[in-house]
């Protein structure tokens, strides 16, 4: 049996619940990797990642490399004589990097590989209509999220999900295949399973702004799952009257659209707003005009008109 010693390397808060999971069954996270703190909110304060604030926490050396292949962070890397890495959300690490420790690195990921390799697989998986996705163990390779899986556990997206709740789920099921997976290699009894190549594999390219403007000529079923495929970050938007709008929520609805082209809009200016789509109509029901706070429709007929 292995004495692991593990360095556990990730950034946001999709991250913490594996760190912690590790932690609380006794594993020896030896020193954690995470991106440097970020200036933050109005005062620009230097804010640290939620994967250093939990490693702080826990009191595990934390390492906050600008470079990850200067020969410093390299010689300090190697000091902690890791013989596993687990990445979770975090940048591509170079070669040097992940090819260090003799039993490897694996990564989590928030799909099931090979669907949805790529920075935005909960994003891409609701904006496509699927019904489920998941979270893959794997080990990391030279091309981004290739190399052969250890570990897959499905989830279904419901008919309301959207990236938040979805994420929410991921992150504690992905914390629960980290610790498979990892007890599974302290045993030395893992699959390692390479991934198919296939010209049915759908990509999970990152987001832009850009990407996320509303195409008003698309059905209404694809705009819906494009808005909670987007919500609530980075959040779906199109203008009205030359302003930025984010949505958040809408639904299809029923009214006599026949005049209207798409992207043109009905509103009675006091409980609905309806836009026209290539088969029908959509519904918003929250949305955030420009400068002013996240609301429902109802609400912001109260002081605007459109």
């Amino acid at each position: 049996m292995n004495t692991l010693r593990i360095i556990f390397i990730g950034t946001p808060e999709f991250a913490v619940p594996s760190l912690e999971i590790l932690v609380q069954n006794k594993f020896n996270v030896v020193a954690v990797i995470t991106a440097p703190d970020k200036p933050q909110g109005r005062g620009q304060k230097l804010t640290p990642s939620p994967v250093k604030e939990c490693a702080l926490k826990y009191n595990i050396t934390v390492l906050q490399p600008t470079n990850l292949k200067s020969p410093e962070f390299l010689d300090e890397l190697k000091s902690y004589h890791a013989n596993l890495q687990i990445v979770v959300a975090f940048r591509m690490l170079p070669e040097v990097v992940w090819a260090m420790p003799h039993l490897g690195t694996f990564n989590l990921h928030g799909s099931l590989l090979p669907q949805y390799r790529g920075a935005a697989p909960i994003n891409w998986a609701i904006i496509n209509g699927e019904k489920e996705t998941g979270v893959t163990t794997f080990f990391l390779m030279h091309e981004i999220d290739t190399g052969s899986i250890i570990f897959q556990e499905k989830e279904t997206i419901k008919e309301d999900d959207d990236v938040g709740s979805v994420y929410e789920r991921l992150m504690h099921k992905g914390a629960a295949l980290v610790l498979k997976t990892v007890k599974a290699i302290e045993q030395g009894d893992y699959p390692s399973v390479p991934q198919t190549t296939s010209s049915e594999i759908k990509h999970a390219p990152k987001i832009f702004k850009e990407t996320c403007q509303i195409n008003w000529n698309q059905t209404s079923e694809q705009i819906r799952n494009f808005v909670r495929g987007l919500s609530p970050y980075p959040a779906a938007w199109t203008l009205i009257a030359g302003k930025t709008f984010k949505v958040f929520k809408c639904r299809s609805a029923y009214a006599n659209s026949s005049e209207l082209q798409p992207g043109e809009f009905i509103t009675d200016n006091k409980n609905y707003l309806y836009f026209k789509t290539s088969n029908g109509l959509i519904a918003i029901d929250e949305f955030q005009p420009e400068g002013k706070k996240r609301m429902n429709v109802q609400e912001f007929f109260r002081g605007n008109k459109l």
